[in-house]
């Protein structure tokens, strides 16, 4: 009850602080910010605190590389957010050749926005590429399962597949948009990413590093699209690491629309006319990344078994849930997101918060008085700061290694964070190979390397029969839960706070739609 009521009474004051922030930053920058957003100029400027190193959807895993992504390039198909049915994009029909073939039909007709015509000869070179080391794509696991790409005919190709793979279809519909082949052949990633094009709704004008993309809407865009025409003209993503300068230029009109919003601010943000605000719980996990084999210390304690449990057992998920996430947000305990094909949460341990057990498992493992240790992160901060305070009540004193997602990446990588406090939005895609399959299947973000888990999920993602992939699924994610290989620790909700003239839709799997908005 204390540490909930020290949480209530310190997000009370903090929400003072901020309504207070607010009012005065934005008073202060009224005179001076520029009309640079709004309905009259027919430009959306959203906000956020992350940039994209490269703005290639292949080549970056952060969340706004996946909204850019979806406003500059189509999909081969796309999947209704609404009922979760697969609808054709820029394939028309597609059929199962055998378990390892898929045909796909292409659509005619559709130009990419340099002018170029869109044929199998681009899907051909997108597949066909980002398998390729060449490519040096960031996220392995979107692509792993595709062996190769073949043309059949000008409208026509075929993806062959290493093995089969159920979930081909919902990756076909995220993470895997399809690049002009010429265009790409002729500049290059380098140059790609400084001027990308694709067949989307909105082409890219400019991608200035450290400020930001603009976009304009593409007029030319085909008109049988699932995802309907784009309506506001231009939209502009501009970066701005710090939260109070994007409430407050929130609040100027100098730009229309943020997310991740503190609950504090969010509450402080309803109370302005000017304002809507919208939430919800997502697919997005909270989580800390446990080094079980020791690689960041000779004698690391991550390496026992009773130190991992104590780290879960150590941490209040539902006060941290409940009092700063907020809005929706639940305790997680696997290593998947609920709505997932194959998350079975039945099969995880229940770590409650349990600070006496916590002890009493360090004390087993010969630490009756704690360890000094590190924790990395990149995001939110305040929860950082939340879960190093529940481990230093247990005697686990870590201090905080606050970085840029791609520092914190290359440290983790390389095996030199003890823990690391991370999120992941699973590309959207609903099926437990997309989490649990990243952080566990010998790729570049399985720091744990377990070759029994490892050969569960090869099972359950190659299998056709669903029963065969739930069992698999099950059995390594109650592993996971038993080794303590991670700390799930909950799910995120989204606060979104953007101009009342917008008309705007959220959605769980936190994927802004920005082709859908529209003025009021």
């Amino acid at each position: 009850m204390n540490v909930k009521k020290n949480m209530m009474q310190k997000s009370l004051a903090s929400r003072t602080r901020g309504a207070l922030l607010l009012a005065a930053t934005a008073a202060g920058m009224a005179m001076s910010a520029p009309a640079l957003a709004n309905k009259a100029n027919d430009t959306l400027v959203y906000a956020s605190d992350s940039e994209v190193e490269n703005i290639s959807q292949y080549h970056n895993n952060l969340r706004e590389g996946v909204i850019l992504a979806h406003l500059i390039w189509d999909t081969l198909i796309y999947r209704d957010p609404k009922s979760g049915d697969y609808k054709p994009q820029l394939a028309t029909a597609w059929k199962w050749e055998s378990p390892t073939a898929l045909v796909l039909d292409l659509r005619q007709g559709v130009q990419f926005q340099n002018g170029d015509k869109f044929s199998a000869d681009d899907v051909v070179f997108t597949f066909n590429y980002v398998v390729s080391n060449e490519s040096k794509a960031v996220t392995r696991q979107n692509t792993d399962w595709i062996k190769s790409a073949e043309k059949l005919g000008d409208y026509k190709v075929r993806i062959n597949l290493k093995q089969a793979f159920p979930a081909a279809l919902e990756y076909l519909s995220g993470p895997l948009p399809i690049y002009p082949g010429a265009y790409f052949k002729k500049v290059g990633l380098e140059g790609f990413s400084k001027a990308p094009i694709g067949t989307g709704p909105y082409k890219t004008t400019s991608v200035t590093p450290g400020q930001g993309v603009t976009l304009v809407k593409n007029d030319n865009y085909f008109k049988d699209s699932p995802q309907g025409q784009p309506k506001i003209g231009n939209i502009k993503f501009v970066v701005i690491p710090d939260p109070e300068t994007r409430s407050a230029q929130l609040m100027t009109g100098a730009v229309d629309w943020i997310w991740r919003v503190p609950a504090d601010q969010a509450e402080s943000f309803k109370s302005m006319p000017k304002v809507t605000v919208q939430s919800g719980e997502t697919m997005r996990v909270g989580f800390l990344t446990i080094d079980a084999p020791g690689s960041s210390s000779p004698n690391s304690p991550m390496r026992d078994l009773r130190v991992r449990q104590a780290i879960n057992y150590a941490i209040n998920r539902k006060g941290i849930a409940d009092n700063l996430v907020r809005g929706g947000s639940k305790p997680i305990y696997t290593a998947c997101f609920r709505t997932q094909f194959g998350c079975d949460a039945k099969v995880a341990i229940n770590y409650e918060y349990n600070p006496a057990k916590a002890k009493e498992l360090l004390a087993a493992a010969g630490f009756p008085n704690g360890f000094d240790t590190d924790i990395y992160a990149y995001r939110e901060r305040e929860f950082a700061e939340a879960i190093i305070g529940d481990l230093h009540k247990v005697g686990i004193r870590a201090r905080l290694h606050y970085m840029k997602y791609a520092a914190l990446q290359v440290e983790y990588r390389n095996g030199k964070t003890p823990l690391t406090f991370q999120a992941w939005g699973s590309f959207s895609m609903n099926d437990t190979s997309a989490f649990a399959g990243v952080f566990f299947k010998g790729g570049s973000d399985d720091i744990t390397k377990d070759p029994q888990v490892r050969q569960w999920l090869e099972t359950a993602d190659s299998s056709t029969d669903p029963a065969v992939r739930k069992v698999n699924y099950s059995k390594a994610l109650e592993s996971i839960s038993k080794q303590a290989f991670m700390a799930p620790l909950f799910s995120y909700s989204t606060f979104y706070a953007y101009n009342s003239q917008l008309k705007f839709q959220g959605y769980p799997d936190e994927l802004p739609r920005f082709y859908e908005a529209s003025w009021k």
